[in-house]
């Protein structure tokens, strides 16, 4: 039984397709109705589940890994990915192949023993020739010879000729692509000397043959070794320890960490279940759209004091005179004084169809106030609510045992702002968690009027009763509006509002609501 959650997969797998290709707007996404693919121009790479992989969970999640850095070397090296489906783009890809394992290996060196390990298991899952018919079998005992120098069944002594020289030219355009730094157009036009040499049309009709046919197959480790020894004499230039190679020593531990982490998200995912708060569950959410790095970096840097837990400041009195501040006549001392965030803090968001139009900057801020509070270490989760299907939804973000990730940035980017604002309502629906959690401040940042004021007043005197402070702040397209908003709020019970025409003023308030 797979144990790891989507949700878990697609976050490590962004983080290391990110790192890997060195391209920070690439998304993933886990589909089991396709093989894995990579679409250049979405930035979108789409990856099969682990359980329809051969193996043990390990042994899933290692090829799983693996292909996932064969997906990011192309991001990185490919300028061009053609359809498998007919013979041209189904040759021209396998040498991309191997043209840019060779090229991410000159970087990537500690990835041999899982490459040599993803190859056992491809030529395991790789058809018997017997089993392909026509011209498309030449082309299977082409891919096979090329990917692992040897081919499974038999074929006819003549077109094994026509495969052996063919693929003895392709090696050679792949050694000539890495040493003269040829790319994919290169590699291109030579495809269509390989197509003439195994005499068959460039369209012809390719079966599918995903690495996963045979799902659910165990190999024994006898069985393992005789076939990663096949792999391993035609990759001679990979220097591993075959046994080594099948313990996977190098990527366990991660594995393990993958496991506890999923464990963790487990538990949460019933406890927001219970209380009918729901977790965003669409996995192809590109955040990298509401990510402002300027306005993140500048509220690290803004705050980075904070940081080490010493800020300085001014004083009539301290540790070292400021010359030019006495010439301004200001207080001349500097000391550092020790400034924490202990407070824990709660915040929700407004994605009612008000916000709609400001949807991508609204959560342009609190992405990077949360990028932020992350940053200083402090405790915080993070909730919206909008209309689906013509019903209130409360959403969790981020719950505050749970690290600010690209995940989580997800689910903030795929949320639609819709509907009204049933503030009671949604108030109702997180008591039970804030009741338990009993964080020290409840902050709501919304632009409208509660559908129901009264029920507002009502929840917000019970939350107090909880001992939270209750802080919202009001959001609007000028000062005047959003003045306005905030003296509204005030007559519900809240103990402090903040006005907000500004949104990227939202971080520093926020802050500054914790400095207080």
């Amino acid at each position: 039984m797979i144990r790891l959650q989507n949700d878990s997969l697609v976050e490590i797998a962004t983080f290391l397709v990110r790192r890997w290709s060195e391209k920070n707007n690439i998304t993933v996404e886990i589909s089991a109705k396709a093989e894995t693919r990579t679409r250049l121009q979405e930035g979108r790479v789409i990856l099969a589940p682990l359980e329809k992989r051969i193996g043990d969970d390990f042994q899933r999640y290692r090829q799983f890994r693996t292909m996932l850095w064969y997906e990011a070397m192309r991001i990185k090296f490919c300028k061009k990915i053609l359809s498998n489906d007919h013979a041209f783009g189904f040759i021209l890809n396998a040498m991309e192949t191997l043209r840019i394992e060779r090229l991410g290996r000159q970087i990537w060196r500690g990835m041999d023993g899982e490459i040599i390990f993803n190859y056992t298991y491809m030529l395991v899952a790789r058809p018997q020739l017997g089993t392909v018919y026509g011209k498309a079998r030449i082309v299977e005992a082409f891919y096979q010879y090329l990917m692992f120098g040897a081919i499974k069944g038999n074929i006819q002594p003549s077109s094994f000729e026509k495969v052996k020289k063919a693929v003895a030219f392709a090696n050679n355009v792949i050694d000539g692509a890495v040493k003269q730094e040829y790319g994919t157009d290169w590699l291109e036009k030579k495809t269509g000397e390989i197509i003439r040499i195994l005499d068959i049309d460039s369209l012809l009709t390719v079966p599918v043959s995903l690495p996963f046919m045979k799902a659910g197959m165990t190999l024994s480790e006898i069985e393992l070794l005789k076939v990663l020894k096949v792999i391993s004499k035609d990759r001679g230039e990979m220097r591993v320890d075959p046994t080594s190679v099948i313990r996977g020593d190098d990527v366990y531990d991660e594995y393990k960490i993958l496991l506890d982490e999923n464990k963790k998200t487990e538990n949460r995912g019933l406890a927001t279940e219970i209380v009918g708060i729901q977790t965003p569950q669409t996995r192809n959410a590109d955040e990298t759209t509401i990510y402002d790095p300027s306005l993140i970096n500048g509220l690290k840097i803004k705050f980075k004091q904070w940081k080490s837990g010493w800020r300085e400041q001014h004083a009539n009195t301290g540790d070292e005179f400021d010359e030019e501040s006495y010439i301004e006549g200001n207080k001349p001392f500097l000391t550092d004084i020790k400034k924490t965030i202990k407070t824990k803090i709660v915040i929700l968001l407004d994605h009612s169809s008000s916000i709609a139009s400001d949807a991508i900057e609204y959560k342009k801020a609190t992405l990077a106030l949360c990028e932020v509070l992350s940053f200083l270490r402090v405790r915080f989760a993070v909730y919206a609510f909008s209309t689906q299907n013509r019903s209130m939804v409360c959403w969790s973000i981020k719950p505050d045992d749970l690290k600010w990730n690209n995940m989580t940035a997800k689910r903030l980017a795929q949320i639609t702002a819709n509907g009204s604002t049933p503030l009671a309502e949604v108030y109702d629906r997180m008591f039970p968690i804030l009741q338990s959690k009993k964080p020290d401040i409840f902050l709501t940042l919304t632009d409208g009027e509660p559908s129901d004021p009264d029920a507002v007043r009502y929840m917000t005197k019970s939350f107090k009763g909880l001992g939270i402070s209750m802080v919202a702040m009001g959001l609007g397209p000028n000062t005047v509006r959003a003045t306005t908003i905030a003296c509204n709020l005030k007559r519900l019970g809240y103990e402090k509002t903040v006005a907000v025409s500004r949104l990227d003023d939202i971080p520093d308030k926020v802050i500054g609501i914790l400095e207080r």
